[in-house]
């Protein structure tokens, strides 16, 4: 009931968060994480998804794929290693 309510406020409040999401957000405050601190976290994981969406456009768009031979196993694999080094840091 209570996650039925949270999902109907995040809807209207257009969080972008879905079910799933949301009951692991309460999970985890229900476990002692501060909820600033999990939306700062949240935030800042939808900028740096942004930010690499739009590094693989400028790379990926428009070229003849020739800068995609970097031996980290084929296109797009910069990014995934960026991203993975990002949340880890977190």
């Amino acid at each position: 009931m209570i996650l039925k309510v949270l999902h109907e406020m995040s809807t209207l409040l257009n969080t972008g968060l879905d079910r799933d999401t949301l009951s692991l957000c309460l999970n985890l405050c229900e476990n002692g994480v501060n909820p600033e601190a999990l939306a700062a976290v949240i935030k800042e994981l939808r900028r740096e998804s942004v930010s690499l969406k739009s590094f693989d456009n400028s790379t990926s768009g428009g070229t003849n794929n020739n800068n995609n031979n970097n031996n980290s196993g084929g296109p797009g694999t910069g990014s995934i290693v960026g991203s993975n080094s990002t949340i880890t840091k977190s």
